[in-house]
C-alpha cells in the first residue's frame, strides 16, 4: 500500500487574493491584519503605516489548506 501527502498542507492567503475578506452575510472583515501598540513610539508607528501604504509591508493569512477547502465547500 502506497500513501502520498499532499505537498502543500498550508495555503497562504495575501491581501490582494478576493479570499482575503470573510463575508458571513452579516459582517465582513479581513482575515488578518497588523496590530500597532500604543507603547510602540512614534515614529515607529509612522514608518510602520509608511510601509503599509507603500505596499513594502502586506497581511498575510496563513491557514491550512483542508481548512480552506472545507470553508469553500461551505459555500
Amino acid at each position: 500500500m502506497i500513501f502520498t501527502s499532499p505537498n502543500k498542507i498550508i495555503k497562504t492567503i495575501r491581501q490582494d487574493d478576493p479570499d482575503f475578506i470573510i463575508d458571513n452575510g452579516i459582517s465582513i472583515a479581513p482575515r488578518a491584519g497588523i496590530e500597532i501598540s500604543n507603547d510602540c513610539p512614534r515614529q515607529y508607528k509612522l514608518m510602520i503605516i509608511e510601509a503599509k501604504k507603500n505596499g513594502w509591508l502586506q497581511s498575510v493569512a496563513y491557514m491550512k489548506e483542508s481548512e480552506y477547502m472545507w470553508e469553500k465547500l461551505g459555500e
